[in-house]
């Protein structure tokens, strides 16, 4: 059976590491410009609430809750409208930040994409895999080995392009591993990081519809669930406690930096490894 040939997406617009970085700490600091002025729309909603119960101690307490919610339920509509623009421009910027990291996502599939990227135009690596070209089995392997142990990128680059020549049960090492040596963290990184911030795009709508009507969207709040999963699986740079629960208000409040985050995550994985070793 033939596989069907690649086909390339040559829409993408390219984002180095650093803008990824930076992009994802912008949705941070969009997400709790939208939290704070929802908490403060909140507020004032629940102590529109509190006077109006309170005006109401001589009623029947069965028709209260009624009267009460009605007053409170015309109070949100006044501040829905009133706080529209505001809302709006949060999760606008919020989608298109977003956005643009998963546009640029098809840059960043795999660690052996990354790494012929980086060597790319390398006259070193040209010659490598020149002098590798009749190189057996054991000889490749021993290579791949040294590459891996000095984080040698041209001759794991050329190594790469020439096992690619070879049939798949003559293979001496795997490219994904041995690229994985090289940008396996970066690749885990950037991958939580494109995860992460869908599910901050997610969490800013559902807090808006929650906000709206009262209830949070339940297909939403799955979906969150599930990109919540997806990077405690991925553990590049951890997750926040905080991230376990969407309500949350130290979540809501944090101010660390997803680059002091990812710095902690990734020294925390160094110091297991090393223990383990």
């Amino acid at each position: 059976m033939t596989m069907p040939a690649p086909q390339a997406k040559l829409g993408a617009h390219w984002l180095s590491p650093t803008d990824i970085r930076s992009t994802l700490t912008r949705i941070h600091a969009n997400r709790n410009a939208h939290d704070s002025l929802l908490r403060n729309l909140g507020h004032r909603l629940h102590q529109h609430a509190d006077s109006v119960s309170r005006s109401l101690k001589g009623l029947d307490a069965k028709d209260r809750p009624s009267v009460v919610g009605k007053a409170v339920s015309g109070f949100r509509s006044e501040l829905v409208r009133e706080s529209a623009d505001a809302r709006l421009a949060h999760t606008r910027e919020l989608a298109e930040l977003a956005g643009r990291l998963k546009a640029a996502a098809v840059h960043y599939k795999s660690p052996v994409q990354m790494l012929m990227r980086e060597t790319l135009g390398s006259e070193r690596r040209s010659r490598l895999i020149q002098q590798i070209a009749s190189s057996g089995p054991v000889e490749l392997a021993s290579l791949a080995e040294y590459a891996a142990a000095t984080q040698d990128k041209d001759l794991a680059a050329a190594l790469c392009s020439r096992v690619a020549d070879l049939p798949r049960a003559e293979r001496p090492f795997s490219a994904a591993e041995l690229a994985g040596v090289m940008f396996g963290e970066l690749h885990r990184e950037l991958s939580q990081a494109l995860v992460e911030a869908e599910r901050r795009v997610l969490e800013g709508l559902n807090a808006d519809t929650e906000f709206e009507t009262g209830r949070p969207h339940p297909q939403r709040s799955l979906q969150i669930a599930m990109l919540r999963k997806r990077e405690q699986e991925i553990g590049a740079y951890g997750f926040d406690a905080d991230d376990e629960d969407e309500g949350n208000e130290a979540e809501e409040t944090d101010s660390d930096e997803p680059n002091d985050r990812i710095a902690a995550g990734l020294r925390a994985r160094r110091e297991k490894a090393s223990a383990a070793a």
